[in-house]
């Protein structure tokens, strides 16, 4: 999740520890055809086991991106858990759920196995920190919630470091079509995400 953050070189290095004194707040900007929009970030940083600190992160949340490496089914076994406790705390925002990892090709999880945002129409992106693929899509999804502007577009392009690992093209691809194949398919009632993974 830091990793995520810290691909933009948009994000304000003076206020890294903005508001949280045990874990970074980073401030993200994005220009847009609408203006400015700042995300305030907050990284939990492995407190997930500690339910009331992590708590203390959500409070006046106002949109949240859930994370899980795509190399290990452990950490999207944890997604039903994150996302109940956001729920809790911070009412209705929008949410959108990440797979991280995408551009590796010892990938865990398939599409097909990944039901949970679907039962919760949870947006959700394949995405590479390392390789700066689809970093920004979840952040512009977001911000076209939070200003209820469908037609909102980036008019600069997102800063980032450089990749530090390539794309397979033809992979990603590969991922892509099972995405959308997966996103074709009925889900039935009695399905548990836990026996899919």
């Amino acid at each position: 999740k830091t990793t995520f953050v810290k691909r933009y070189l948009t994000y304000d290095i003076e206020n890294e520890c903005l508001y949280r004194k045990s874990s970074p707040a980073y401030q993200l900007k994005f220009y847009t055809n609408s203006g400015e929009i700042i995300f305030n970030v907050s990284d939990t940083l492995g407190q997930e086991r500690l339910r009331g600190i992590r708590d203390s992160y959500y409070i006046g949340g106002q949109c949240a991106i859930i994370m899980f490496d795509l190399t290990s089914r452990v950490t999207y076994r944890n997604v039903p858990m994150w996302y109940a406790d956001l729920a809790r705390v911070c009412d209705n925002i929008p949410i959108v759920l990440c797979g991280n990892k995408a551009d590796l090709k010892d990938r865990k999880l398939k599409a097909k196995s990944m039901i949970f945002h679907r039962k919760k129409n949870i947006q959700y992106y394949d995405i590479s920190a390392l390789s700066n693929y689809n970093l920004e899509k979840p952040f512009l999804w977001l911000a076209k919630k939070l200003t209820e502007n469908d037609t909102l577009l980036f008019t600069s392009p997102v800063i980032l470091r450089s990749p530090e690992r390539d794309v397979d093209p033809e992979l990603i691809q590969k991922y892509e079509n099972e995405l959308l194949q997966a996103a074709s398919c009925s889900l039935l009632d009695d399905d548990d995400d836990d026996d899919e993974i």
